[in-house]
């Protein structure tokens, strides 16, 4: 018996497309699947006022132009 993780997308058509490549040629293979929904990392909404003072540690220098 093998076991394979893989991460696939499904369709906007709600149907789940599998390649699996196997070492088995020209025989019947019983196959148990199981799938979980994996949830995107989540983004905190920042606002412009959240990086007000980021640089004070470390201030931008600006030379003249001559």
């Amino acid at each position: 018996m093998q076991r394979i993780k893989v991460r696939q997308r499904v369709g906007s058509d709600g149907i789940l497309h599998l390649e699996i490549p196997t070492e088995i040629h020209g025989s019947e293979v019983e196959v148990t699947v199981t799938y979980q929904l994996v949830q995107p990392p989540v983004m905190a909404e920042r606002s412009l006022a959240d990086f007000y003072g980021i640089c004070a540690d470390d201030p931008i220098m600006i030379e003249e132009m001559i």
